[in-house]
């Protein structure tokens, strides 16, 4: 029998292919990033250093003094920190969607009671570590609530927010009683923390009043409003007061709020003083996402977290006396509810991988163009997203950290504290989506793939995403960042890189099959996941002509940083 040849069998095999693969398949061309150094965009400003919880006494607790430092340890800039529930009535016990300091209760004869005990606990950690609070006042003590009862609620994952605006969220039955519970706050704050720190903290009045968060008018938060403004600055003159936290201002219910909220700021009669006006030192809204589960997978939706933003900063640049004011989105997320975990809200599904970090990535990277575009002054993104004491494993909640051991999203932040102080222009050359595309139709054609650059005195970074709304998988992207007008002959580069192999605990997690009570050498080998990981060795590499040429793969939902020092 007549051999034949290896050759020969080959092609035979090759003709039985389908013609799909016996077709020879392009080479994806590779999406080209330019990043010009000598073409700057002024400050590399840190608004991803605010984060915000609804749990304050989780403050304290083990988890949460651990992923503070950690925040902390992420960013060359002080970290803000907003917490609801600080003058809320109770024992301290912390629990989903609820906390309490106590801070204001009245003896039998209806005098006030002052206990700053819980609420020093939660400032002291947060400036033991170098970080500052956005001091949210509220909510209402149950002794100065105009409807008390039922004051406590307890509120689980799989319930609605319909049983949990009790008696806290009330306006006073005593204005004059809560300006002065106020003015003792700011007053006890600067003994107890001196007057130029307290002078660097922000303070503001309560949270979403557009929605039963606050069951009084809009009328009464106005009032509210200026007395409490007024009771901050007796307290310390200096101090930054500002509002009014509604939500997502493209409703009309929350901007006909926030219309009528600056409209008292700038010509209204002042409940305190008469005078016309109150004082604003900066102005607050917030804005969400809408995912939802479309053909069993996760759907974001960007472009409606980033049309909150746009009508935010629309609304604040008509009012020319306040136009420049520093803005803090006080909550800036791809949606609602922290506190929802997956196993009841499927559509929360993509908060334990890496689709999270890619999303913070690409609309973090936004805020400043849309802020640019309107002329207005944005100061802070707050991502309301904390820790969950004692849950479940990777349940689903939106968090930084599941029982101390840190999410991928996590690293993303960790690449924006790497980012040095001035930004630079980038140019995608087949730019797919501006800021403006993204506002408008969010991300459901092609990829978004894109950049966001910075550059020091002797360092450059620059951080690249592949996001996309549909959390389907898809090829790895070739991506080739060319960086221009380089100053050295030979540079040092690190790429740090989240995707499926690298920074990802939740991948370690499920490889070790998914377990719930995880033994002292597991949670060693995820706390060690959990840390933002380089892609490749360090190494020097030579720059011609000024220009340093850097190709790589970059998978779906995939952040890389790349830093270059000399």
């Amino acid at each position: 029998m007549p051999r034949i040849s290896v050759q020969v069998v080959a092609f035979f095999a090759f003709l039985a292919l389908p013609l799909s693969y016996a077709t020879a398949q392009p080479t994806p061309k590779p999406v080209i990033i330019e990043v010009d150094l000598n073409k700057e965009k002024g400050e590399s400003k840190p608004i991803w250093a605010w984060f915000g919880y609804d749990e304050p006494n989780y403050t304290y607790m083990k988890d949460g003094k651990k992923l503070l430092t950690e925040l902390a340890q992420a960013n060359r800039v002080p970290v803000y920190v907003r917490a609801h529930s600080l003058l809320v009535t109770g024992d301290g016990e912390a629990t989903l969607k609820w906390g309490s300091t106590n801070a204001y209760t009245e003896d039998k004869n209806g005098n006030p009671v002052y206990d700053w005990t819980i609420i020093d606990k939660i400032f002291d950690t947060y400036v033991e570590r170098g970080m500052k609070p956005l001091a949210q006042i509220g909510f209402m003590p149950e002794a100065l609530s105009t409807k008390p009862e039922p004051y406590r609620h307890y509120w689980k994952p799989d319930n609605s927010y319909g049983d949990i605006f009790t008696g806290w969220a009330y306006p006073p039955n005593d204005y004059k009683k809560f300006a002065e519970l106020v003015y003792q706050w700011v007053r006890h704050s600067v003994e107890r923390y001196g007057k130029a720190e307290v002078e660097s903290w922000y303070w503001e009045l309560w949270n979403e009043p557009d929605i039963p968060y606050w069951k009084g008018t809009t009328e009464e938060y106005i009032k509210l409003y200026d007395y409490t403004a007024d009771a901050v600055k007796r307290a310390l003159p200096t101090a930054r007061m500002g509002g009014p936290e509604v939500t997502g201002p493209n409703s009309e219910k929350a901007t006909a709020f926030f219309r009528a909220f600056m409209d008292h700021i700038v010509k209204g009669k002042n409940y305190v003083t008469g005078k016309t006006g109150s004082p604003i030192d900066f102005i607050t809204f917030h804005a969400k996402g809408s995912p939802r589960v479309v053909d069993g997978h996760v759907q974001m939706n960007m472009g409606a977290q980033l049309r909150n933003i746009d009508k935010g900063f629309e609304i604040v640049a008509s009012y020319p006396t306040l136009k420049n004011l520093p803005i803090v989105i006080g909550e800036s997320d791809p949606e609602g509810c922290a506190a929802c975990s997956e196993d009841f809200h499927p559509s929360n599904a993509y908060r334990n991988g890496t689709m999270y970090s890619s999303y913070t990535a690409a609309s973090y990277a936004r805020k400043q163009d849309m802020a640019e575009a309107r002329g207005v002054n944005l100061l802070g993104a707050v991502t309301w997203a904390f820790e969950f004491e004692d849950q479940p494993w990777f349940r689903g909640f939106r968090d930084l950290a599941t029982n101390g051991v840190d999410k991928p999203v996590l690293n993303t932040f960790r690449m924006f504290g790497m980012l040095p102080e001035r930004r630079v222009e980038v140019n995608q050359r087949d730019l797919s989506y501006s800021f403006q595309k993204v506002t408008k139709e969010s991300v459901r054609g092609e990829a978004d793939i894109n950049g966001y650059a910075a550059k020091g005195t002797r360092e450059a970074a620059v951080m690249v995403w592949n996001y996309h709304d549909d959390n389907v998988p898809a090829a790895a992207a070739p991506v080739s960042v060319q960086i221009k007008n380089l100053t050295a002959s030979r540079v040092l580069v690190q790429h740090y890189r989240i995707d499926q192999e690298h920074s990802n605990s939740y991948e370690a997690w499920k490889k070790m099959g998914s377990p719930q009570k995880p033994t002292p050498e597991q949670i060693a080998l995820l706390e060690k996941a959990g840390q933002l990981e380089l892609l490749t060795s360090p190494k020097w590499m030579s720059v011609q002509k000024g220009s340093l040429e850097l190709p790589f793969e970059l998978p779906r939902q995939g952040v890389s940083l790349i830093r270059v020092s000399w």
